[in-house]
């Protein structure tokens, strides 16, 4: 015989159907949730046009390589950081990308010592790879974003033991009369590997 006369079945039976009405409000607000997610994650990748050239530098038996990178590497951070991992280089490689002649980005691997900075952090709303730079960072958004302001984010000390302090790196990426390519350039010359930048750039990237 049941515990349960038949008053109190129908009372447990309205109460298994409100837990069920909650359970399917639950899945309804996870798929919103979702449906935010993969709004926040598209973007579209950078292109062969947005790309003013993305390439690697490193020291091999105290002389300077530099390499042209693929598409990927300009629109992943994993991507890059791993394949500059692999490089031979003696102090670490160097990853350095401009886009659009607006925006670029510095990426230095170092065993496991990863620097990675932006030379603005309101770019994370156009590019995959400086949305990742946030993320990396564990930024949920740029720093003056609302302000319409260029604010670099990310280690300005990334090329202090190159010669190139904090100070200079942040006004180079906020001078708005010097595009990305240009800026990346010369931090080249300073760091002496410029004429190996520009080399590989001319053959690799301008028509």
């Amino acid at each position: 015989m049941s515990d349960y006369d038949d008053e109190e079945l129908d009372d447990l039976d309205l109460d298994s159907e409100d837990e069920l009405d909650d359970d399917d409000d639950q899945f309804e607000d996870d798929d919103i949730d979702e449906d935010d997610d993969d709004d926040y994650e598209e973007l579209d990748d950078a292109t062969d046009e947005d790309v003013d050239f993305v390439v690697a530098a490193y020291r091999e038996d105290g002389h300077p390589v530099v390499v042209a990178l693929d598409l990927v590497k300009a629109n992943d951070l994993d991507e890059m950081i791993n394949h500059l991992r692999r490089l031979p280089g003696e102090a670490g490689a160097m990853g350095m990308l401009s886009l659009v002649e607006e925006v670029f980005v510095i990426v230095r691997v170092r065993g496991a010592v990863v620097q990675v900075f932006l030379s603005d952090g309101a770019a994370a709303d156009e590019w995959p790879i400086a949305r990742d730079i946030l993320d990396y960072l564990g930024l949920d958004e740029a720093p003056g974003a609302d302000d319409d302001e260029i604010v670099p984010v990310g280690d300005s000390e990334i090329l202090r033991d190159l010669g190139v302090g904090d100070f200079d790196l942040e006004q180079l990426a906020e001078d708005i009369d010097t595009s990305s390519d240009e800026a990346l350039l010369q931090l080249a010359d300073r760091i002496g590997m410029g004429p190996q930048v520009r080399s590989t750039v001319q053959e690799e990237f301008e028509d």
